[in-house]
């Protein structure tokens, strides 16, 4: 699997970072990656929404909620972290998206799953495994991004991330796969 690009949104759905990683591909232009950035974030929130009619969630349940409050000693509120919008698979490339419990999110553009195979039951397909892989990457530039851009103390909340050494560690991770 060859990632292409990394975008990093806001809770707001402001584009924060952004780095194409495969210099073979046709580049977009500043415009078309902010735009991109508010439809995914706009198609992530509304994909948060929709449920079945009738169906309701235990969070939804005071009884439920109360007693999950009693046992972990946290309460979780009902909007945080749905999963909404996680992976479009086309042709040409495969796109996810990771929210953070903070609501940042991070999308990861790979290449495509390909030929999906028919598999025996219980074994991964492909685009299990790229999922998989995807997660991964994922899970590695959230920790670089808490340790390079977070604890940065010149960093604001929400601006653009301009640090050399998290960009770094990005590229060095896209490289290695």
């Amino acid at each position: 699997m060859e990632v292409y690009s990394l975008l990093i949104l806001n809770k707001a759905g402001g584009l924060i970072y952004q780095k194409d990683l495969n210099p073979k591909l046709s580049k977009l232009s500043a415009n078309d990656y902010l735009v991109l950035a508010g439809t995914l974030h706009g198609a992530h929130a509304i994909a948060t929404r929709l449920k079945p009619d009738g169906s309701k969630s235990s969070h939804d349940d005071p009884h439920t909620v109360n007693s999950n409050i009693l046992v972990s000693g946290k309460a979780h509120t009902p909007n945080v972290n749905k999963s909404g919008l996680a992976n479009i698979d086309t042709d040409l490339f495969s796109l996810y998206v990771f929210q953070t419990l903070t609501g940042v999110k991070f999308i990861i553009i790979t290449s495509p799953v390909g030929a999906v195979t028919v598999t025996q039951a219980g074994s991964p397909s492909a685009s299990q495994k790229q999922l998989e892989v995807a997660s991964n990457i994922y899970k590695q530039c959230y920790m670089y991004y808490c340790d390079y851009v977070m604890k940065d103390p010149f960093y604001s909340l929400d601006m653009p991330i301009k640090s050399s050494m998290f960009e770094s560690k990005v590229v060095s991770l896209a490289g290695a796969r």
